[in-house]
């Protein structure tokens, strides 16, 4: 009546944490740069705040995903 336990497996392989590392942080970083140049440029009256929200949020993602990503390349199971 048990069935037997199937092994927990990663959905993505091993040997592309550190690509994907490299990767999701230099997109992260690209739109952090871009939201700090667009908070300097513009005035406080044509800002939108739907705007910034929305950067950063994508930016908070990607990093969030490469710093994770960079954990795992680096042997720290999380």
């Amino acid at each position: 009546m048990a069935q037997s336990a199937k092994p927990i497996t990663s959905p993505v392989q091993d040997a592309w944490y550190p690509s994907l590392a490299v990767l999701m942080l230099a997109v992260g970083l690209v739109i952090t740069a871009s939201f700090f140049i667009y908070e300097a440029t513009s005035s406080r009256k044509n800002r939108s705040l739907a705007k910034e929200l929305a950067t950063g949020a994508v930016a908070s993602v990607f990093l969030g995903f490469g710093s994770l990503f960079l954990l795992l390349s680096s042997g720290v199971y999380v």
